[in-house]
């Protein structure tokens, strides 16, 4: 899985609709060379390479199945 292909799986629900707008992003000051895509277990990690404005580097998960975001 690689971010772009998880956004285009978040397009397709309505769990996260605003996660990956152009808004949103631009407000955190990410873009999506910024993000990296792993597995850890049932859920996929979108991670950030490296960190944004006021120092953000969180990470969030989502369930590999729903695609909901879940809490770690």
């Amino acid at each position: 899985m690689t971010p772009s292909e998880l956004k285009y799986q978040l397009s397709l629900t309505t769990h996260a609709p605003y996660f990956f707008t152009r808004k949103t992003m631009a407000f955190f000051g990410d873009t999506m060379k910024n993000f990296g895509c792993r597995s850890a277990g049932d859920n996929w990690e979108l991670y950030r390479k490296r960190p944004v404005k006021h120092g953000l580097k969180t990470s969030h998960f989502f369930n590999k199945q729903t695609f909901k975001s879940v809490r770690p």
